[in-house]
């Protein structure tokens, strides 16, 4: 019987480790709509059920920029603390978003560190297709309100890319 117990416990553990993550999970680089320029490294994840992104690096700034374009606060930020006094790189400025369905998530927020606007966000993950997408993307939609906004499109990368833009 406890044979039995234990092959049931490790066959659980086993499925919970193997289990997908979404598709919108992990490691991603913003691009500018007009250059096509890297602009920073993002890693999307989530913590009790809300979905959130940080960047990890910048690619025209060094590590340590400080956002004092942002606000002091804002609403539902999850963060203590002076916004405007954090370090733009490790901060999550895409927070509180909930799963739609597996790849979407909407109703959360997102700021920009560059200006301190903050949008309501709705992302989206674009499988390749070899047509309109050649690599797995991620639509990342700001919006002021009543579908009036833009979209960005990340493509996928991994930590040590995400996470080693900038200077040098």
């Amino acid at each position: 019987m406890k044979k039995i117990i234990l092959f049931i416990v490790s066959l659980s553990i086993t499925a919970v480790c193997f289990a997908q993550s979404d598709p919108v999970e992990g490691f991603w680089i913003s691009v500018d709509d007009n250059t096509n320029k890297i602009t920073a490294g993002w890693q999307i994840y989530q913590e009790g059920g809300k979905l959130y992104g940080k960047i990890l690096s910048l690619a025209d700034y060094p590590k340590g920029v400080i956002a004092v374009r942002c606000n002091e606060s804002y609403r539902g930020f999850p963060v203590e603390g002076k916004v405007n006094a954090m370090p733009v790189s490790g901060t999550p400025w895409i927070f509180g978003l909930t799963k739609s369905k597996n790849g979407e998530w909407s109703g959360g927020s997102v700021i920009n560190p560059e200006d301190g606007k903050m949008y309501n966000c709705k992302i989206i993950f674009r499988p390749a297709d070899g047509k309109k997408f050649k690599t797995d993307t991620l639509e990342m939609r700001g919006e002021i309100g009543l579908g009036i906004g833009r979209s960005q499109f990340w493509r996928k990368t991994d930590a040590a890319t995400a996470g080693g833009l900038g200077p040098k």
